[in-house]
């Protein structure tokens, strides 16, 4: 018998599904693949490294930059870890903001992903239904933030400012006429509140169209049934959180079984698959994109009826208004001292984990008692499941390769951090 030999491929790292970060370095016997090597490294930014120099309230925007799919969610994490370590708790408003817009990232990594994943696996259309509900939600980021993307909103103690009144509107210019310009700007008119209201309206009949096209269509579950599957025992083996988890069939969700925020007092239900294979991750996410949307209206709700503060009052961690820093001169010089110099954070550890979108992000942190941590390690979800790429892969064709990764839901700025 002549002996086989396997070659050695090279997978990127320019695919498109690893966002041209990942080198995975594939053993393979004709088409079939005997084992799938991660490279990472290739995005490293020392962001860790980076929190520890500086003061505590610098390094928040790092944070949008670790999964720039769901920036937000990072945040959330880092700030919660900060007023673990001072001992505060934010306003009530403030908590209900935060859920708000946990929610709304949710929507928006998994439309992400649902778009990304289509595209890799050959369906088009998803991706420009996916991106037409995505543009939506990064308007409600630029109203409140004044960003789309990196929006540093959440802060130690509470968040950055109230939900707005006014919602931006489109201008006619020569690209557009005055009459589709006030078709557009029809659910402008009202405050954020409104706005986000609507669209929690129109949302569950969105992610009907995106089922229709995918849920049955028998070439999407040629690409996804029996593909990459984990059972249960192994994915807790594996360290898997989030939808690969519950994907597996393990009812795992921090947002039940370890409430933060106002979490406790909310109603929506786990999505729970049943055979840990890529169709039953993309039907958990699509779920979970409805529960998310129940969430966002109660909050919606709940926030029309309670004003409130949305920061604390306590002027050694939150900065001075900008009226009382524009009139009183010691305000203004709080102000400097507090963005330049920051606060200092009393000696201890502390870690405190959210449900991201992808699973379980958390945030472990030393202090020893100076205005910057001594220590920042990040628990990034997406790591542990590119660890379990080449036990996913192995057995499976060159084509899989794309699937699995597809299915993993990976972002290289929380990986490589």
């Amino acid at each position: 018998m002549p002996e086989i030999q396997t070659f050695t491929m090279n997978f990127g790292p320019q695919h498109p599904a690893a966002h041209g970060v990942l080198r995975l370095v594939l053993e393979m016997d004709g088409e079939v693949i005997h084992s799938a090597d991660p490279h990472v490294g290739l995005l490293h930014r020392a962001t860790e490294k980076l929190a520890e120099s500086k003061p505590y309230n610098q390094s928040i925007g790092y944070m949008d930059r670790l999964d720039y799919i769901s920036m937000i969610c990072n945040e959330h994490g880092y700030v919660l870890v900060i007023e673990k370590l001072l001992g505060i708790t934010p306003p009530i408003r403030a908590q209900y903001i935060r859920v708000l817009f946990d929610e709304i990232t949710r929507i928006l990594n998994h439309l992400f992903w649902l778009g990304a994943h289509g595209l890799d696996i050959g369906a088009m259309t998803i991706f420009l239904y996916c991106f037409r509900e995505r543009e939506d939600l990064m308007d409600i980021y630029e109203a409140v933030s004044g960003t789309r993307m990196h929006a540093t909103y959440y802060r130690p103690g509470g968040v950055y400012r109230d939900l707005p009144e006014a919602m931006p509107k489109y201008q006619a210019s020569k690209w557009r006429s005055k009459k589709s310009v006030a078709k557009l700007n029809a659910i402008r008119e009202g405050s954020l509140l409104d706005f986000i209201d609507a669209f929690t309206v129109k949302f569950p009949a969105c992610v009907d169209q995106y089922e229709n096209l995918l849920t049955d269509n028998r070439i999407w579950k040629q690409r996804t049934v029996n593909i990459g599957v984990v059972p249960p025992e192994r994915a807790l083996q594996l360290g898997f959180t989030g939808p690969m988890l519950r994907g597996s069939g393990v009812e795992w969700d921090l947002r039940k079984k370890q409430p933060y925020e106002v979490y406790d007092q909310l109603d929506f239900d786990i999505p729970v698959g049943t055979n840990g294979d890529c169709y039953d991750r993309y039907l958990v996410r699509v779920e979970e994109m409805r529960q998310s949307n129940k969430i966002v209206k109660q909050c919606v709700d709940w926030l029309r009826e309670n004003p409130g503060p949305v920061m604390l009052e306590d002027r050694k961690i939150v900065a001075p208004t900008r009226v009382e820093m524009k009139d009183d001169m010691e305000s203004l010089i709080h102000h400097f001292k507090l963005f330049t110099e920051g606060y200092c954070v009393p000696a201890g550890e502390a870690y405190a984990a959210i449900e991201h979108p992808k699973g379980e992000f958390g945030v472990y942190m030393i202090s020893d008692g100076a205005n910057k941590p001594y220590r920042v390690k990040i628990r990034a979800a997406g790591f542990a499941h590119l660890g379990a790429m080449s036990e996913m892969v192995t057995g499976h064709m060159l084509a899989d390769v794309v699937a699995v990764i597809g299915t993993q839901d990976i972002v290289f700025g929380e990986i490589d951090r």
